[in-house]
């Protein structure tokens, strides 16, 4: 009973985030990403006090866009949005990754936007 009671408590002092990767701006010579036809998806578990901040941050608290452009004709867009952990098992199991870039997630959680070293 003790412990069905925790798990609750758990529960309802979590929030999980969805991390969507997508490339709107391509720059190479075909105009065309590789990868634009897989998923891209990394989920991260926050307290709830902490995920109520950051989707806070901007008026539209179920969704929020990040844009980095890389200088060099591409843009990668990460889309953030509030899930359950039901939807977080099927994004696990569709998801090919996320390219790379799980810094930007890191940077957007820090900073509430994409930072590198350089910026």
């Amino acid at each position: 009973m003790i412990l069905v009671i925790n798990l609750i408590l758990l529960k309802n002092n979590i929030m999980i985030l969805s991390f969507e990767l997508t490339m709107p701006n391509v720059g190479s010579w075909n105009g065309k990403w590789t990868g634009a036809e897989w998923p891209y998806f990394r989920c991260r578990t926050l307290s709830k006090k902490d995920g109520e901040k950051f989707m806070q941050e901007k008026t539209n608290a179920r969704c929020r866009n990040f844009y980095y452009n890389f200088r060099d004709g591409w843009g990668a867009n990460v889309e953030v949005k509030v899930i359950d952990s039901y939807t977080r098992r099927k994004l696990e199991k569709i998801t090919e990754g996320f390219c790379g870039y799980e810094w930007m997630i890191d940077s957007i959680l820090k900073y509430d936007k994409i930072m590198t070293s350089r910026d």
